[in-house]
């Protein structure tokens, strides 16, 4: 028989493919699973070697991770008011640490579903789960990693994110070393708090609170899943950029929920099939920027920059009703003197692009840079007339405004108008709504104000107001201007002048006065009255109450300027910023708003001097108490004027708003217990009311950043007291009166008060005209002539 093949016969290999033979594609899928499974464990063994020589090179030179076993967490410092409102978060990271136990089961089985599904069955490094990731990478929602949540920790924590086999040697071992020192529970806890999810949220309990604005105890089976996306890319998987790649991710991951035991059946249904609600508004504004700034200085100088990493919640005492209330009265206050200003012009222009479909991108982009400032928001004007302007939100919103609402532009819907002032196509214009919803074009003020409150008994801050709009700026006009107060300042000279013998009914003529060149160094100084008349002679009550300023330079003459300038610092003020001179009288020194408030707080409680404070409690975010601030207790240490004086000034800071140039505050407020006292500097530069009443004192400055004319017009009166009168109808709702008790050593004669030693027959009954300042020598070395010349040459003459 021949040995070749019979005629008509197939070739070996043609006979195998059509016969019993298989063919060649069908053998490779039939031997490929036996191929991978032999690479799997040939990677197997290869990581079980390489793990054996890394023990023996690397494991002595790992770092120590005993660390872990007091993890503290970089958090933010959080600032809150007095009634537990957040005021303030300070910090590179948002995180809310939670112990293990407190975080639901939901989101530990969602994390552990897709991330490390046996992580309480292997001992930090799952060999098979690196085989399981390798057969299972097929789809990018379905990918897998070979990290355990261990090894992951080790990575978060102690290794740089580039990829090579060193570090993943590094990791390996680390998660072995975790392992031996830690329990499953901690070490989940610690990768739980730990790992960065996007939105400068660290940790799944700030991000269920930054994507979904709940607590994560109230997280759903749906929320977990899609949380549970995001370790692996937060920036690829966040669902508000990227809903449809975060959707299929959150899909698979509720399906290995299921996989995995976690959830039944009909809770996988209902969650695939749940509609997510983001958290896509910020929440509603807490007006109490100032004060959080204030408390965030003082615990970056207690300590330093761990200020903001180590979880401070820090208590201040603010009070959320009096500081909404502050905020509202001093911006209202801003905006009534903004109407009385000419039309500046827009914001900005921008140029508009031809095609439609660019245009929104366009307005909006301009309009990242024009942030709104409360209810104050930026539009772009898209077509003009002379009575009518329509304009874009950034929104996308569209307004028609008519003449009603453009009253505050002037011409400058004019074809002939300055060019910098014209509303035209493509000008950045500000916009606000009415109750009625009507649209009105104005103008963010330039002008700035301050508006501070404080308990005087206890010197706790109750609301600070530094600014228009913290977010336009952020100095701190409470704490940070230095500002000439005027006569607001006058009632601190009066209180010296009780202790000379002055009283009340003390008689000084209101005439005019005139200093020479010599007396003054080198520029003569003719005082006047704000209201540029002369009454002749009246009493102490009476002067202060008109606030005439002839009255005050002679009480200040009588009394010795030196003498007053160390009389202030008891109430809190600095000698060095208020020179012993005669234009001390006016006001001519440097205060702080604060500083006022202080000061006038010493008349309110009876005598006593309290610093203030705005930091109560400090406490890291375990709760244990770091610092505790107690509220002083009055006590006669802290006395700084008798309470005769204080009482006897309360009197004549009542007749200021009674019948003086505040008597709009006891008219409108339909109360007695309201004390204060008006300034306004030279040339209306500054306008102040600072007053009180038994529980609290409060203070409103107004001007220019860089000192200006407010107006000629304008004044402490017209302008700062509006602002108190409109704080104090809040504060004091449901406040019953409260007049100070009469001290003991005092006496009523004819209605007016008197020492028992300095009465009508024995003070001081009248000031002659010609009295000397007996303490204040002439200036003779050329620094003194400057000196004295510099402040009567830019001193309040025309102080009211």
């Amino acid at each position: 028989m021949s040995d070749s093949a019979p005629s008509g016969s197939s070739s070996p290999s043609a006979s195998r493919t059509s016969g019993g033979a298989r063919p060649w594609w069908r053998q490779w899928f039939i031997r490929a699973p036996l191929i991978l499974a032999g690479l799997g464990l040939a990677g197997l063994l290869s990581g079980v070697l390489l793990v054996g020589v890394g023990l023996a090179v690397a494991y002595p030179n790992l770092p120590d991770v005993k660390g872990l076993t007091d993890y503290r967490p970089k958090m933010p410092m959080r600032v809150y008011s007095a009634d537990q409102v957040l005021i303030g978060e300070f910090g590179e990271e948002k995180r809310n640490f939670l112990p293990i136990q407190d975080i639901p089961p939901v989101m530990r089985n969602a994390v552990l579903a897709i991330e490390d599904a046996r992580f309480y069955r292997h001992g930090g490094v799952d060999f098979l789960g690196v085989l399981r990731a390798g057969l299972a990478n097929f789809g990018e929602a379905g990918s897998q990693g070979a990290s355990t949540i261990t090894m992951q920790v080790a990575r978060n924590f102690y290794l740089p994110t580039e990829k090579t086999l060193t570090r993943k040697i590094y990791e390996i071992l680390l998660a072995l070393k975790i392992e031996s020192l830690l329990s499953k529970d901690q070490i989940l806890e610690l990768y739980m708090n730990q790992i960065y999810l996007g939105q400068r949220a660290y940790g799944f309990a700030a991000a269920c609170d930054t994507y979904f604005g709940k607590p994560i105890k109230d997280i759903s089976v749906a929320e977990a899943a899609m949380l549970a996306g995001l370790p692996k890319a937060p920036s690829a998987y966040n669902p508000v950029r990227n809903p449809p790649r975060a959707r299929l991710r959150q899909q698979y991951i509720i399906d290995r929920m299921f996989e995995n035991g976690f959830i039944t059946a009909e809770q996988r249904s209902t969650a695939k099939a749940e509609e997510l609600r983001y958290r896509t508004k910020a929440p509603i504004p807490v007006h109490a920027e100032y004060a959080a700034e204030a408390a965030r200085l003082l615990m970056q100088d207690q300590y330093g920059a761990e200020a903001y990493s180590r979880g401070l919640n820090v208590h201040t005492s603010i009070n959320m009703a009096e500081q909404e209330a502050g905020y509202k009265a001093l911006r209202k206050g801003l905006l009534d003197f903004e109407r009385r200003q000419a039309w500046r012009g827009p914001e900005g222009y921008i140029d508009l692009p031809a095609d439609p479909k660019l245009v929104d991108v366009r307005i909006a982009e301009a309009l990242e840079e024009h942030p709104d400032s409360d209810d104050m928001r930026a539009a772009v004007v898209m077509g003009a007339a002379p009575k009518r302007i329509q304009a874009v939100l950034q929104s996308g919103e569209q307004l028609d405004i008519g003449a009603d609402g453009l009253r505050a532009v002037g011409n400058a819907l004019s074809d002939k108008a300055n060019p910098k002032q014209q509303i035209r196509r493509g000008a950045i214009v500000r916009v606000v709504k009415d109750g009625k919803g009507n649209w009105s074009v104005v103008q963010i003020p330039e002008v700035q104000g301050a508006f501070v409150s404080l308990d005087p008994r206890t010197g706790l801050i109750r609301a600070m107001v530094g600014g228009f709009d913290f977010n336009r700026n952020k100095f701190n006009h409470v704490t940070q201007a230095w500002r000439q107060p005027g006569s607001s300042f006058k009632p601190f000279i009066y209180s010296s002048a009780l202790e000379k013998g002055f009283t009340p009914a003390t008689t000084v003529n209101d005439a005019p006065l005139f200093f020479d060149a010599g007396t003054t160094g080198g520029q003569a100084w003719e005082p006047k009255n704000y209201d540029g008349k002369f009454e002749g002679p009246m009493t102490l009550r009476r002067g202060l109450a008109k606030s005439k300023n002839m009255v005050s330079i002679r009480v200040l003459k009588s009394v010795g300027a030196k003498y007053a300038q160390d009389w202030i610092t008891r109430f809190g003020f600095e000698a060095d910023k208020h020179p012993a001179y005669l234009t001390m009288a006016l006001g001519a020194g440097s205060v702080t708003p604060l500083q006022m408030a202080n000061g006038y707080g010493v008349f309110a409680n009876g005598g006593y001097r309290v610093n203030p404070t705005l930091v109560t409690k400090v406490s890291d975010n375990r709760g244990h108490v770091l610092a505790q601030y107690r509220p002083a207790t009055l006590d006669e240490s802290m006395r700084v004027i008798d309470a005769r004086n204080a009482f006897v000034m309360s009197s004549l800071l009542q007749e200021v708003t009674r019948s003086g140039t505040a008597a709009r505050a006891q008219a409108t407020l339909k109360r007695p217990d309201l004390y204060g006292k008006t300034g306004t500097t030279n040339d209306s530069m500054d306008a102040w009311f600072a007053g009180y009443t038994a529980h609290n004192v409060a203070v409103v400055w107004i001007g220019h950043d860089q000192p200006r004319k407010l107006g000629d017009q304008e004044t402490g009166g017209g302008l700062a007291l509006p602002v108190w009168i409109d704080f104090m109808g809040t504060a004091l709702k449901g406040v019953s009166v409260e007049e100070p008790s009469v001290p003991e050593g005092l006496v009523n004669i004819g209605g007016e008060w008197f020492y028992e030693e300095y009465t009508a027959s024995t003070g001081v009954k009248e000031l002659s005209p010609d009295a000397e300042d007996r303490s204040t020598p002439a200036p003779t070395s050329p620094e003194e002539k400057k000196g004295i010349l510099d402040l009567f040459g830019n001193s309040a003459n025309k102080s009211e």
